[in-house]
């Protein structure tokens, strides 16, 4: 996906919170309608809500470089748009193969996994160029956070609670988790809400619940476990 085209190169850093999100809500609207491209323009209302959305995870980064800050914020709110767009085609064209009477239910079935092969084809390919313009403009630690806030850091708190809810985990078990979760966050942050964000941990959560009970761990008795291990430390405070 080409990057659109700039018609100004005015600097957007204000000061003020409110101020700062609408500043940059209207420089991006500016943006995208200086954009030399035959699209239609984007709906302001999804505009304003993924560029609030941009600026609150931009925000967390310490940013105090006004031209990288708006780069930043406008490579998450591309991310958001890009997304949305591969999702809507997504979902014309399987609407359109589904209702294609005169196709068989194996040729139905065939363009609808090539279909799927397509959009992921596509997911990919946007999710690289994202990953990559950041790199470009912020570090390591930065893009984690982005990472984070892309996916309401259920990568860290999961990893977390699971050292947390079974201490006795070895240092291999331990590794294993964290690169199944962060593998996870990767896949979660192409997803197209927060419900099929959330999906994609639960997922590999399984996947971790089967590891760990094949490592033999009783992980429903360890969360039991860990509740009143919870319990307990509140009553010690209060």
């Amino acid at each position: 996906m080409k990057l659109a085209l700039l018609c100004t190169t005015k600097k957007v850093f204000p000061t003020g919170k409110n101020l700062h999100v609408r500043l940059i809500f209207f420089f991006l609207l500016s943006f995208f309608s200086c954009v030399v491209s035959a699209q239609p323009a984007p709906d302001e209302a999804y505009t304003k809500v993924i560029t609030e959305r941009s600026v609150k995870i931009v925000n967390t980064l310490g940013i105090k470089d006004s031209v990288i800050y708006n780069k930043v914020v406008l490579s998450l709110v591309n991310q958001y748009r890009g997304l949305s767009v591969i999702q809507d085609e997504n979902k014309t064209a399987v609407s359109k193969i589904k209702t294609d009477t005169a196709a068989g239910k194996e040729l139905m079935a065939s363009r609808l996994k090539e279909q799927e092969e397509k959009r992921n084809t596509r997911t990919l390919l946007l999710h690289e160029q994202f990953v990559s313009g950041l790199q470009a403009l912020i570090n390591a630690s930065q893009l984690e956070q982005v990472k984070d806030g892309l996916t309401y850091g259920v990568f860290p708190k999961t990893y977390t609670a699971y050292l947390e809810m079974i201490p006795s985990l070895t240092a291999e078990q331990k590794l294993k988790i964290y690169d199944w979760l962060k593998e996870a966050r990767e896949l979660a942050m192409d997803g197209e809400n927060s419900d099929k964000k959330h999906a994609v941990f639960g997922k590999y959560k399984g996947k971790i619940n089967n590891y760990l009970s094949a490592q033999g761990y009783n992980v429903k008795k360890e969360g039991e476990e860990w509740a009143k291990r919870i319990e307990a430390a509140k009553k010690v405070k209060n």
